[in-house]
């Protein structure tokens, strides 16, 4: 996810398609008039148990990034910071092993990386992919009438809280990880069948953060159906208990000068705020083409949930739009 640094001035390029200052997951730099490549980075923590699937996740969430831009990844560089010193490196061999499954499963060629000896681990990659320039989806690319489609559940902050205070069932650990793992392959690529030119994947900044970049970068307003977002089971119950990440809370707190939540309740606003690792991406598509878009989704076997829409930016949004939960 590609973010303006305070003060730091965006580059300017004639072949720089996507850079910094539109809030996009990855940068986008045109070769030919017929190929760009897209580029982006991601790694963190552990958020499950098991190294395999820590390994997995983590190359899914990198992934994503490209697929969002409605790239195809095609080579990766692989980032870990360890603790040489108290983890053994047969547990950071296991990591690596799930990362280079997913790799392999998107046809994503591992080509070399980097590692460190640090004191709390982490894992991620650096992916490069291609996209023709004419093919790219970005957040500002948004219009009035656009309807909003997700591609996954959302509440994966939560579980994954959950999962490391040893409260979360195994259904509830199995569905979060089975998401996590998922790739946006699919869904790319009927996104691409039939010309979406707005996207997103939904990841740290939670479903209401993204989309208030969204808002924000094609200059339009949102309204957000609470009851159609589809949740991880248990995600509602855990939040109540008060299972909630901290990058949840501090992106709540950010997104209430945007958002209108009506008469959503406490936990609902939370949920929506979720931080998500891997998750799904976010369409939006002229209302003409949404049946096509949802024809082409299954198709590729991917679900997919109808959760509001783009509308005008009025006066009474402010400058940067707003977003009204009903």
């Amino acid at each position: 996810m590609l973010r303006r640094l305070h003060g730091t001035k965006p580059t300017q390029h004639p072949d720089l398609l996507v850079g910094i200052d539109g809030s996009d997951d990855a940068g986008v730099f045109r070769l030919r008039e017929d190929l760009a490549l897209v580029q982006t980075v991601d790694f963190f923590t552990p958020i499950v148990d098991e190294p395999e699937d820590w390994g997995r996740i983590a190359a899914s969430n990198a992934l994503s990034d490209v697929y969002a831009m409605g790239g195809t990844p095609l080579t990766a560089l692989q980032l870990i910071g360890w603790p040489r010193e108290k983890l053994p490196f047969e547990l950071m061999g296991r990591v690596i092993d799930g990362g280079v499954e997913v790799l392999a499963e998107a046809e994503c060629l591992l080509v070399g990386g980097h590692s460190i000896d640090d004191d709390e681990p982490k894992y991620g990659f650096a992916i490069t992919g291609i996209v023709h320039p004419d093919d790219v989806m970005t957040n500002a690319a948004g219009e009035p009438g656009d309807v909003l489609v997700l591609t996954k559940p959302i509440g994966t902050g939560i579980i994954s809280t959950a999962i490391k205070r040893g409260v979360a069932s195994q259904e509830q650990r199995d569905a979060a990880v089975q998401i996590m793992c998922k790739l946006n392959a699919s869904a790319a690529a009927a996104a691409r069948r039939v010309r979406v030119r707005c996207a997103t994947d939904v990841t740290g900044f939670g479903l209401l953060g993204h989309l208030i970049e969204i808002i924000r970068a094609s200059g339009v307003s949102a309204e957000l159906d609470a009851g159609a977002v589809p949740l991880l089971p248990g995600a509602r119950r855990l939040a109540t208990d008060g299972l909630v990440p901290g990058g949840t809370e501090r992106n709540l707190s950010a997104v209430r000068r945007a958002t209108d939540f009506g008469p959503v309740d406490n936990t609902m606003q939370v949920i929506l705020a979720d931080a998500q690792t891997s998750g799904g991406l976010l369409l939006a598509i002229a209302e003409p083409l949404h049946a096509a878009l949802l024809q082409a989704l299954a198709e590729e076997g991917v679900d997919a949930w109808m959760v509001g829409r783009l509308t005008p930016r009025s006066f009474e949004d402010g400058p940067s739009g707003s977003v009204r939960v009903r």
